[in-house]
């Protein structure tokens, strides 16, 4: 039975998505900050590169969805866990060995300790998953494997050596003489125990119940010239023994299965995004593995949110804002408007995260959600000018937008916030309904936040979404979405309200 990944249908898959470059969409939609998030306790295993490369295929995206249903069983999560804690051990004890490679017998009892270690750890495995029976492909698929890997030759002859060379080892006793500034080293007879001979002579003298005199002994820091030395005699004393480690460690220096080792890393993709989301769930709020269509590109979710913002507050009091979204078809771009600073961007981001975190097969934010398998997602948001360019922030911008429409397909996401807002108003609806016009007959997936409310009603590709105000107090923002019409008149309000312009501010000027 082979076993190639759990993260990865197949080494072909692997290969495709073997990437360290971080996707040019991540800072816009601070996925950067959410992989930085969820990695922060996993830094040892490098899993940011998994995160930067989502799927195209949709039964890839399904065996890692199956792996995270596995997951959410609390004993299955444990034995995971269980396992990854004893492989670190390992890692220690290899660690360990090689910064004492000049005292040999010590470096190679900590690889002995490292291989018992791991042995250990794969036997764990195994019950774990004959105890839960996971669903997943890849779970029955390793626990398949496990069972082979188990009962084969090289891990039974190695799971034998570790215990006889333990044992063998353990039995080891000798004597040492200190005198005149010198250490003698002899063996013992394994039958001579020196602890009840004293407990015969000092039985006489008894008187009570005796004191308790343990010492707690400080944590092992290495060795020394003198101990090595000792260890070195007692060697002499057992060579048989010190030179069937000294084989062992020959021989076995390649005892990690390759497979085990590769799952060992992968398997943590899962576990660090999930152990993410539990500590977001403190906040009350729900995740959910989405349905990914390739056919479809009616999109919907429910009570969904911003991941980075979401982060961001779990410390503080503040409520996650939660909003629902849909496209039915022949819809496709969501035209944000409405007052500043009133969750416009967040919506936009949102969109963008979850697609992308949807097609790495993650659980996505909200309740329930049906997203599209996208090919690339692009993004256009406000940089600052580039003196070195000798372009103005328009021309900028519009160079930009030309090479996305110019790379996008009907498959692709795009996310544009606020364009064209350094030229004046009548050249911004224009060249607004200009790119509108471009990814309506393109028939992408987009979201395009604007000053404009002109550019909301484009056609019937276009669905108008309007940031909302507190109807008792129109400055203040409730960072709700709706699908209505764009009126502009919040937005006016607002800014009338704060510069008391209002016709109540006037009329009470007036009076005055």
């Amino acid at each position: 039975m082979s076993f190639n990944s759990i993260l990865f249908r197949s080494a072909e898959d692997a290969a495709t998505a073997n990437t360290t470059q971080i996707p040019d969409y991540f800072h816009d939609l601070n996925l950067d900050q959410v992989v930085q998030a969820i990695t922060a306790d996993w830094k040892d295993y490098n899993l940011d590169s998994f995160y930067f490369a989502p799927l195209h295929d949709l039964d890839a995206i399904h065996y890692r969805q199956d792996t995270m249903r596995d997951l959410h069983g609390k004993v299955l999560m444990e034995g995971i866990k269980s396992f990854s804690q004893h492989m670190r051990t390992m890692r220690e004890r290899l660690a360990q060995a090689d910064k004492l490679a000049s005292y040999r017998y010590t470096s190679q009892r900590c690889f002995l300790e490292a291989v018992a270690v791991y042995c250990n750890a794969v036997r764990l495995l195994r019950e774990c998953l004959a105890s839960v029976s996971p669903t997943s492909r890849g779970l029955r698929e390793l626990g398949e494997y496990l069972e082979t890997y188990l009962s084969s030759s090289s891990f039974t002859s190695l799971a034998e050596e570790v215990t006889k060379l333990s044992r063998d080892l353990g039995a080891i006793r000798y004597s040492l003489l200190l005198r005149d500034g010198s250490v003698t080293v002899w063996q013992v007879p394994s039958d001579l125990d020196f602890s009840v001979a004293v407990e015969e002579t000092f039985e006489k003298f008894r008187q009570g119940a005796p004191a308790n005199y343990w010492l707690e002994m400080s944590k092992w820091q290495g060795m020394n010239h003198i101990e090595a030395q000792i260890q070195t005699r007692v060697a002499l004393l057992y060579p048989e023994t010190f030179e069937r480690l000294q084989a062992f460690c020959t021989s076995r220096a390649s005892y990690l299965d390759e497979a085990l080792g590769r799952f060992d890393r992968e398997i943590q993709f899962y576990v660090a995004y999930l152990t993410y989301l539990n500590k977001l769930g403190i906040k009350g709020l729900t995740f959910c593995l989405p349905e990914v269509s390739c056919t479809s590109k009616a999109v919907y979710a429910t009570k969904t949110f911003d991941l980075a913002l979401a982060g961001k507050l779990l410390g503080s009091k503040s409520p996650v804002i939660l909003n629902d979204f849909f496209l039915d078809d022949p819809e496709r771009v969501f035209v944000v408007s409405g007052p500043n600073q009133g969750g416009k961007t967040t919506f936009a981001r949102t969109f963008g995260q979850l697609h992308h975190l949807a097609c790495l097969g993650c659980p996505v934010p909200g309740e329930e959600a049906r997203l599209s398998l996208f090919d690339q997602i692009f993004t256009h948001f406000e940089r600052e000018e580039d003196i070195t360019n000798l372009r103005g922030k328009l021309q900028d911008d519009l160079i930009r937008i030309r090479r996305i429409l110019e790379k996008a397909t009907p498959h692709s996401v795009i996310v544009m916030n606020e364009i064209f807002a350094s030229t004046s108003l009548k050249d911004a609806i224009y060249l607004g309904k200009k790119v509108l016009q471009k990814i309506s007959d393109l028939d992408a997936l987009a979201v395009c936040v604007t000053f404009l409310d002109e550019l909301a009603s484009l056609d019937e590709k276009t669905v108008s979404v309007v940031s909302t105000i507190d109807p008792a107090n129109p400055v203040v923002r409730t960072f709700k979405l709706e699908r209505r019409p764009a009126d502009g008149l919040a937005y006016a309000l607002a800014i009338a309200q704060k510069h008391r312009v209002t016709y109540e501010c006037l009329m009470e000027r007036i009076k005055q």
